[in-house]
């Protein structure tokens, strides 16, 4: 697997455990909807939580949360809608996104709930 990869999958990991310590309940880690995906999906609460995680060694090349673009948060609300009439979800739903920074502890975590709002398509 590539180094990229690996790192991604310690940061979801890492994402995961976060949530976990401030009393979320972890759903689904990399959720799929065909080519679609959901890091992870997370309940606190009566509200479903989709979490985003984007990882990095290091800060060189932007901030993690840069690489949220407006095709990737498309993709999360197709993946979302698939998952709730999957699950028959009835419940507010939340998007947010976890940064991490760093190759190996202590890593820069942070939390950004209610990141974005889906858009609004006529």
């Amino acid at each position: 697997m590539a180094a990229h990869n690996e790192l991604g999958k310690e940061g979801e990991y890492l994402a995961a455990t976060y949530l976990t310590e401030k009393g979320y309940c972890i759903l689904h880690r990399n959720w799929f909807a065909g080519k679609r995906d959901l890091d992870i999906v997370a309940q606190k609460g009566n509200e479903l939580i989709i979490v985003e995680v984007k990882t990095r060694r290091n800060n060189l090349f932007g901030i993690p949360s840069d690489a949220l673009t407006n095709r990737k948060i498309h993709n999360i609300i197709s993946a979302t809608d698939a998952y709730i009439k999957q699950y028959q979800i009835d419940m507010p739903v939340r998007f947010d996104v976890i940064t991490i920074i760093g190759s190996h502890p202590p890593y820069q975590i942070e939390h950004i709930p209610n990141a974005f709002l889906p858009p609004l398509w006529e």
